[in-house]
């Protein structure tokens, strides 16, 4: 049986935070700006507060089944609910999508590649 990876991404509103929490979050702003937006097993948090109060983690994760991404969807949610309530952020209308890259479409040059090695 194969592995297979899962893409988890997890949105969410920060809600009502803080001057200090608002001037935290600034002051990290480059380390989770969102053109560094990478998915990672601890999941990557991007932001852009100037723009607005969305959040975005990134994580991946892996299974043996296909049911496993259920599992892993709520992981990562569990896992970014954790770090903002660590660090004290209030949030709201947390939602969650997923997928399992062994279902994804194979792009242009993936499948000239793949049709290249079968001729």
């Amino acid at each position: 049986m194969s592995t297979r990876t899962f893409r988890i991404t997890v949105r969410g509103v920060f809600d009502g935070l803080g001057t200090d929490q608002r001037a935290e979050l600034l002051a990290r702003a480059s380390e989770h700006d969102v053109l560094r937006a990478a998915f990672t097993a601890e999941g990557h948090l991007s932001y852009d507060l100037a723009a607005r109060s969305a959040f975005t983690f990134r994580f991946v994760d892996s299974g043996e089944e296909e049911e496993d991404i259920l599992e892993a969807t709520e992981r990562a949610e569990e896992a970014a609910k954790a770090w903002l309530t660590q660090r004290g952020y209030p949030y709201k209308n947390l939602r969650s999508s997923a997928e399992d890259l062994s279902q994804a479409p194979l792009g242009k040059r993936q499948r000239r590649a793949a049709a290249q090695k079968f001729s």
